[in-house]
């Protein structure tokens, strides 16, 4: 009796620790061994075009995982009958539904027990899409199974690929908008714990927390995908034909600042980064500062016109080379006698001895104040990744007497190729720029949106300045040069070439040349400006080069949006007096 009841004491006691003393300890500690807690993933958001079509996407991925120490014989039903599923059998439908061969599935196998005769887990075949996976999963293959990576796809491929950017293996935003709007488009991963029997099963009803995951918002970008595979085209088919380094092509809209398309050459596919070399997989227009030449010459009108110092119809004498009195030697590009130029005549003949007398007429400050105004060394609203600002050569204080002059037709400072976009905006636009836009803004889950970005406007030069600019290069589109190669029947065009030397990277100049052709159409009620870059074009190294680029793009431009055919007659300016 003593020992019983000694031993009744015992469990008395114990029952007493484990459902009173420890009670919640051993409840706690029995929840646990039967909870799983699961992430759910928060995907990453959609990068679109102006018209919602989707550029960038997230997708989910499949590893196909095989544990070899449980790689056995199994039974399957087949036909209402239990069948024995041998393991080459069951390899070669796997191999079959990956595209790989029965025999390789089984060498996966047997090299993972060789190593590890407990091996658990051994990859056959790493982010299949979904279409494969469930060609596996439909095969019932007890010792297979998968795990899910949410991934990154890319629709239209090397449209806009060098401004969409991309994400690496792990996820992480490297270039592009995927890096600048990361946060605009990164999810948020939720979690839910629930409660499992001895078979691993989900117990229903048994979910003990749950938070639910943020998926990441869709970016709007101002680019028409549509217009910028014509672009892409247009320009990689010109710059192949001469031999281009690389080169871009901007459209940007005058009442708007938008960028409806930013091409550059090579172009990228961020579903396969590896095809491009690295130099090439970023958006030269944003990245790439260089000395633009003789498309600045717009500008220097602009601001000469606006300070009041000249007009379309100023009268200068320009010889082949003028020594100016500080030392600076100035010479145009071809051998000449002196000319009577007005000012048109001087963008008409884009003579540099003649407009380095129309810029002395201003002040060194006044023509930086006018470049920093025009957007000039500092890098634009647009917020692109690894922008070039472009370099003023310092101040006004720093110049040499060489860069006082060479600045008056785009030598001895460098721009972008939106930049120099954004300069003729400027002028088409009454003189008043509008901030760079390539986002329109990032619109969350529950519909609001942000990131818009602003548009409020500068007046740079008067309306007046910035209309007889314009009249000055329509002069220029129907009396240079180029009049035959870029002619537009039916519209009025403002445009001007640029023939640039590019540096060396040893602080002087190399043999070859950056050309470009930068302009806006119709000119008498601007809507839309081209500006086109190649860099050492080995087979024609004048601004030739681009002006078939410039023809075709802003030939599909008005076409794609119906711009009215021009019914007025330009004014027309003389070139000499």
């Amino acid at each position: 009796m003593v020992a019983l009841l000694a031993l009744v004491s015992v469990f008395v006691v114990r029952l007493v620790d484990i459902q009173i003393v420890r009670a919640d300890e051993l409840n706690a500690a029995s929840l646990a061994a039967r909870s799983t807690t699961e992430d759910i993933l928060g995907a990453r958001g959609s990068i679109v075009d102006a018209s919602g079509k989707v550029l960038a996407q997230s997708v989910m991925r499949y590893d196909v995982v095989i544990s070899p120490k449980n790689a056995k014989p199994f039974e399957r039903e087949v036909d209402g009958k239990d069948a024995t599923v041998s393991v080459a059998q069951a390899s070669a439908e796997l191999g079959r539904a990956l595209g790989m061969s029965g025999e390789s599935v089984q060498a996966i196998i047997a090299d993972s027990l060789k190593d590890d005769p407990d091996s658990d887990y051994a990859y056959v075949k790493k982010m299949v899409d979904l279409a494969t996976w469930q060609a596996v999963d439909a095969l019932d293959i007890q010792w297979v199974y998968g795990e899910g990576h949410p991934s990154r796809t890319y629709p239209d491929g090397a449209v806009a690929g060098n401004i969409v950017g991309f994400v690496g293996d792990d996820g992480e935003a490297l270039a592009g908008e995927e890096a600048a709007a990361d946060k605009c488009l990164v999810g948020k991963d939720g979690s839910t714990s629930y409660q499992t029997g001895v078979d691993g099963v989900e117990i229903p009803g048994s979910t003990t927390d749950s938070v639910a995951a943020k998926n990441g918002g869709t970016l709007k970008l101002t680019i028409d995908s549509d217009l910028q595979w014509n672009v892409q085209q247009a320009l990689a088919q010109q710059a192949q034909a001469v031999g281009a380094a690389w080169g871009t092509a901007v459209v940007q809209e005058v009442k708007t600042g938008k960028l409806v398309a930013v091409a550059d050459y090579p172009s990228v596919d961020p579903n396969n980064i590896d095809a491009t070399d690295a130099e090439d997989r970023g958006s030269r227009a944003f990245t790439a500062s260089y000395e633009p030449g003789s498309t600045f010459k717009a500008l220097t009108a602009a601001s000469a016109i606006d300070a009041g110092v000249a007009d379309p119809l100023t009268q200068v004498v320009a010889p082949y080379r003028i020594n100016f009195p500080n030392g600076a030697d100035i010479n145009d590009s071809e051998y000449h006698g002196d000319e009577n130029l007005t000012l048109t005549g001087v963008l008409i003949e884009s003579s540099n001895t003649g407009m380095s007398q129309i810029g002395e007429k201003l002040t060194d400050q006044q023509r930086y104040d006018y470049y920093k105004k025009f957007g000039l060394g500092t890098e634009t609203e647009a917020d692109f990744p690894a922008q070039d600002p472009g370099n003023l050569n310092g101040t006004p204080d720093s110049w040499d007497p060489q860069t006082k002059y060479a600045t008056m037709f785009g030598q001895g400072l460098t721009t972008t190729a939106v930049q120099i976009a954004s300069v003729y905006q400027t002028i088409a636009n009454g003189g008043v720029r509008l901030p760079v836009q390539l986002v329109e803004g990032c619109t969350q889950e529950d519909g609001t949106v942000t990131d818009v970005p602003s548009t409020k406007g500068e007046q740079v030069v008067s309306a007046t300045a910035a209309k007889q600019t314009s009249d000055i290069l329509e002069m220029v589109y129907q009396q240079g040069w180029l009049a035959n190669v870029w002619n537009i029947p039916g519209y009025r065009v403002a445009s001007k070439t640029g023939t640039a030397q590019m540096p060396d990277g040893n602080g002087g100049y190399s043999h070859g040349y950056l050309v470009s052709v930068s302009g806006f159409a119709p000119a008498d009620d601007p809507q839309y400006v081209v500006s086109v870059s190649l860099a050492d074009p080995v087979n024609m190294n004048t601004s030739g080069a681009a002006a078939p680029i410039f023809k075709q793009v802003m030939s599909q431009v008005l076409k794609k949006y119906r711009v009215v055919p021009t019914d007025t007659a330009a004014t027309q300016l003389p070139a000499n007096w």
